[in-house]
């Protein structure tokens, strides 16, 4: 679903790592009986394998992609600093007081920049970028988030996003599709 952050993250890793795939996207309001085979719950996202594996939470299916296609890892290597991002993932809130590089994992993107980039991407369409404004390095970040070519190809138009939304809140079910064509 192009509008949910967390289909958003495993499709910036899909970019950022220049795997060939196929999206799906469903009526999340008016789920298809099928789609509760691929997820117990019903959530997205789901990846399935050319295996017919299943793999669903946004940040499992991530790492998986990291692991399973060749190229640039998102996640280090060094398994300390792999447990230090995924710990900031988790407490988030807390790091950016301590943060100190442009990056959440330091010089470069990685993983745990994509995975938060999605709510930040979003904030403009709420009408709540203003949140950021006293935070000069998340300020910082935003700005080089929106430099890196994975994020530009995937960045959500307003109006497109603004439209879906205005769909979705009068239970429309065309929202989903809104600026397809």
């Amino acid at each position: 679903m192009r509008f949910c952050p967390y289909s958003h993250r495993t499709r910036l890793v899909l970019k950022a790592k220049d795997i060939r795939h196929e999206v799906v996207n469903i009526n999340l309001r008016n789920k298809p009986e099928w789609y509760y085979t691929k997820h117990p719950f019903g959530h997205i996202p789901v990846l399935e394998t050319s295996q017919c594996q299943l793999i669903y939470e946004s940040v499992i299916a991530c790492e998986y992609l990291d692991d399973a296609y060749p190229g640039r890892k998102l996640f280090p290597y060094d398994p300390y600093e792999r447990a230090r991002q995924k710990m900031l993932l988790e407490l988030f809130c807390k790091i950016l007081e301590y943060q100190n590089t442009t990056f959440f994992g330091g010089t470069c993107i990685s993983m745990i920049d994509y995975l938060l980039w999605p709510w930040f991407e979003r904030l403009d369409v709420y009408g709540i970028l203003d949140c950021v404004s006293h935070t000069p390095a998340l300020r910082l970040w935003i700005s080089a988030m929106k430099w890196d070519p994975t994020v530009c190809a995937l960045l959500m138009d307003k109006s497109i996003f603004q439209g879906f939304l205005n769909l979705y809140f009068q239970n429309n079910p065309n929202a989903f599709d809104f600026g397809l064509c």
